[in-house]
């Protein structure tokens, strides 16, 4: 069996319960579809060691070659039956994965199960009867959250019914109404003078240079609108409070962003999400409000969230519950991209675009040789001298693409290949012109490059899909021959991220590589974030692997510092770190084996340490490192500390220090203080 086969086998059933993407049917129902392919489903649950007794339906997917098999133990007893556990198999990637929902108390349910059987099965006009009693009492205008059980029982109750052993009877007395607080959702929509967390992100990995069409979800007064449009963008958006005639438009682009946080009707917040997922094309961007248990305390609870100071209700999440939640709901893959913030792709082949680029260096290659002219005798040599612009050209696309172009990858293809021949033969002859080290180093980064990108997908146990953009199968080919010996090399830099030894390795190494940066030995290394893509491969993936559970760094982001014994990062922010003396404004401590991130601010300035001996942060060819090592030989020298560790003071320390030598900082000089 493969994917053609299946794709065709599935499109001729005509039973079951057919959905745009899938089809759901009862085991009691293989009768009625292709034989090969009844055969084929309990041989699968059998080769992923599925016992009989725990699953009786099959989702099989229409365009994906994949099928989960669902357990519903009570489908025959219960009109709308229960989810226990679900096993879905990539067929493609042969892996498997298994949820349960038992412990959930909101697990999803089956509705329209006449569908799911065989017109001859002894229980289909009963369930015709209970889908008409559903119909004729208005449950299904909405589908997109009755799949889950909370949902559905609350939306019974709105509709003025209740279940009586599974079956619809109008509610006999007056059901009681819950008091609200008189919450005022519309006073969470905040003015800005900025793009949000969420669109700032569409534009670092350029999804907002014209080519996507964006909707937002929940645009508040339409700040991030106006912004778009009048970069030309095509953005269109709706606010329950502010745009409530607006059209809902599906878009590639759909921004969810910090609309979940204000919605205190847990089943509205889920028909929230589940409909901006129907609207996006190729990708939905969901961010939410983070806070930790200190800070929710100071409010008074309400439902699952608090009321702040502002009347408002806001329901803060931990990261890995907002991702949990997300996953859970869409049964997609939610990609962390910030603290808050994740992307969830529709489009898998836009999906790996992102995620190749997120762990690519971007080089700018500048020509430092030029061709030098040949005897006449060497025709071809002489074309490429007389044409060097042209060829400056090709060189440069092999040093940015590690590898030889294909025709479709060099714009100019035509008169290269007019001129001397086919890329191979031009690519030979440029390696007898040109300097061969820079297309060497050019082919290690992006093999690199390439190294990381899989071993991420093994760390958050996704492997790249089989359907690859055609620029990565020819990366694949002329870099590592083949897919299966790049996962492999993959997942050796996967394990060795646990070697601490071999960690401590790699920091001495890049201490001594690194344009910049603070050892201290056996413990950790310190160095600016601009210097990544400049470690060694291992250190890239060790930082790669803690920013999975972070999101990707942003611009407020200074230092970032490897732990070498015990598989922690921290990320460290400064108020402003071109000053002689930054003061740290937040620390952010990832645990990669406990999968938490810690985060300590400091906003009362008071409280804020400073950064010492800054300059061994700063490379040597920085204009201002000379004047900051002078400036930190000063302070050394005055407060007695060393010059070349790292030094850790209190603020109170240093304030205390500077005033007992009777100085203060003014820029890079060290000033003394007016006698009293």
């Amino acid at each position: 069996m493969n994917k053609d086969i299946f794709t065709e086998l599935v499109g001729e059933i005509r039973v079951g319960k057919h959905l745009p993407d899938a089809i759901y049917l009862h085991r009691d129902a293989f009768s009625g579809i292709p034989k090969h392919l009844s055969q084929f489903i309990p041989a699968v649950a059998k080769a992923v060691s599925l016992p009989d007794d725990e699953w009786n339906l099959v989702k099989l997917f229409k365009k994906d070659f994949r099928l989960s098999l669902l357990h519903y133990p009570s489908f025959y007893e219960d009109s709308y039956p229960a989810l226990k556990q679900s096993l879905n198999v990539d067929l493609a990637k042969l892996s498997h994965k298994i949820t349960s929902y038992e412990s959930s108390d909101n697990p999803p349910i089956l509705h329209r199960k006449e569908t799911m059987v065989l017109p001859e099965s002894e229980y289909y006009d009963h369930f015709i009867s209970l889908t008409q009693e559903g119909e004729n009492a208005g449950l299904y205008q909405n589908t997109r959250v009755i799949g889950f059980k909370r949902s559905w029982e609350n939306l019974i109750a709105r509709h003025g019914y209740e279940l009586v052993d599974g079956r619809l009877f109008r509610s006999s007395a007056i059901p009681l109404i819950e008091q609200e607080s008189g919450i005022d959702r519309h006073k969470t929509a905040l003015v800005r003078h900025e793009l949000s967390a969420p669109m700032k992100s569409l534009v670092k990995h350029g999804y907002l240079e014209g080519s996507h069409s964006i909707f937002d979800y929940g645009c508040g007064r339409g700040d991030d609108l106006r912004e778009l449009e009048a970069h030309g963008l095509d953005a269109v958006g709706w606010d329950p409070n502010f745009r409530p005639d607006s059209d809902k438009i599906s878009s590639d682009i759909v921004n969810i962003g910090f609309v979940l946080n204000v919605i205190e009707d847990q089943d509205e917040r889920l028909e929230a999400l589940m409909g901006a997922w129907e609207l996006a094309n190729k990708f939905l961007v969901v961010s939410v409000m983070l806070a930790n248990e200190n800070y929710i305390s100071q409010f008074k609870p309400y439902k699952d969230g608090v009321i702040t100071s502002r009347n408002t209700f806001q329901k803060y999440y931990a990261q890995s519950e907002i991702k949990a939640y997300i996953e859970r709901t869409l049964q997609e893959e939610a990609i962390t991209v910030a603290p808050g913030i994740f992307y969830v792709f529709k489009d898998k082949v836009e999906e790996q675009l992102y995620l190749q680029s997120k762990y690519k260096r971007h080089h700018k290659w500048q020509q430092l040789t030029s061709p030098e002219p040949v005897e006449s005798k060497d025709k071809a040599k002489l074309l490429i001298t007389q044409h060097q612009e042209l060829f400056d050209a090709f060189w440069n696309r092999c040093l940015e693409l590690g590898r030889v172009p294909a025709n479709d990858e060099f714009e100019k293809s035509e008169q290269v290949r007019e001129l001397i021949g086919s890329h191979k033969k031009v690519f030979t002859l440029l390696q007898e012109m040109f300097d061969t080290e820079a297309f060497a180093q050019a082919e290690r980064a992006k093999k690199e490059d390439l190294l990381l990108y899989f071993t991420m997908g093994l760390f958050e146990k996704r492997k790249p899909y089989t359907q690859q953009p055609e620029s990565l199968k020819r990366d694949i080919k002329a870099l590592f021959t083949d897919y299966k010996t790049a996962l492999n090399l993959a997942q050796e830099l996967l394990f060795a991220i646990a070697d601490n030894a071999l960690i401590n390795e790699q920091c001495i190494k890049a201490n001594k590589s690194l344009p910049a940066s603070l050892l201290n030995e056996g413990h950790s290394l310190i160095f600016h974030r601009d210097f990544i893509d400049e470690l060694p491969l291992l250190l890239r993936v060790y930082v790669g692997a803690a920013l999975q559970i972070y999101g990707e760094l942003d611009d407020e982001i200074d230092l970032i510092k490897i732990h070498t014994t015990s598989g922690k990062l921290t990320l460290t922010a400064y108020d402003d770190f071109e000053k002689s003396v930054p003061f740290l404004v937040e620390r952010i401590k990832i645990k990669m084996a406990e999968q938490e991130i810690d985060f300590f601010d400091y906003v009362d300035e008071n409280r804020r340490p400073p950064l010492v001996n800054k300059h061994m942060l700063l490379p040597c060819s920085a204009e201002l490192r000379k004047k900051q090592f002078n400036f930190d030989k000063r302070v050394a020298s005055l407060l007695n500390h060393e010059i070349s560790k790292e030094v850790i003071y209190t603020r109170f320390e240093w304030d205390s220090l500077l005033q007992h030598n009777n100085k203060k900082i003014r820029g890079y000089s060290l000033l003394s203080l007016p006698n009293e």
